[in-house]
């Protein structure tokens, strides 16, 4: 769930730990439409056959596919400052990919909160450390160091 913190309280918040996300499920739909959109139509993420006689055994989910689920994963973690107008995304300090997401998987995000500074008035940096959890996996699928930007009133 977004929580809404007041410009005084951010230095209460870095280091904060937020509650996991709801879990989702990756389906071959989806890998399908991530490889059309990107048009990276490796065989490893659209031929389910040919994946298994990989090490996989399945297909599995692009790598930025299992990135781009970080900004539906934020609905449900995200620090907002109170008189905010816009958010925007201003990249990646860091990005590993550490296990894949084979097809099926359920995956959710954990967010740590690094930083929150005031860069010029009114705009604020927030700095999180993201990982993608895999259920009943011991590797998580990614860990990022993400950055946005919010626009306060």
């Amino acid at each position: 769930m977004t929580t809404t913190i007041k410009k005084e309280d951010i230095e209460k918040y870095i280091g904060h730990q937020a509650e996991p996300t709801p879990w989702h499920t990756v389906d071959q739909d989806q890998i399908d439409q991530f490889a059309e959109c990107t048009l990276d139509r490796q065989f490893i993420h659209v031929d389910p056959e040919k994946a298994k006689d990989s090490p996989f055994g399945s297909t599995i989910a692009h790598g930025f596919l299992t990135l781009s689920m970080l900004s539906h994963f934020a609905e449900s973690y995200s620090l907002v400052i109170e008189g905010i107008f816009m958010g925007v995304n201003s990249g990646f300090d860091k990005v590993r990919f550490l296990a894949p997401v084979k097809v099926g998987s359920r995956i959710r995000g954990h967010a740590k909160f690094l930083s929150i500074d005031e860069k010029s008035p009114g705009q604020y940096r927030i700095k999180a450390e993201v990982t993608v959890e895999i259920e009943g996996e011991d590797k998580p699928a990614l860990i990022a160091e993400w950055i946005s930007i919010q626009m306060v009133a």
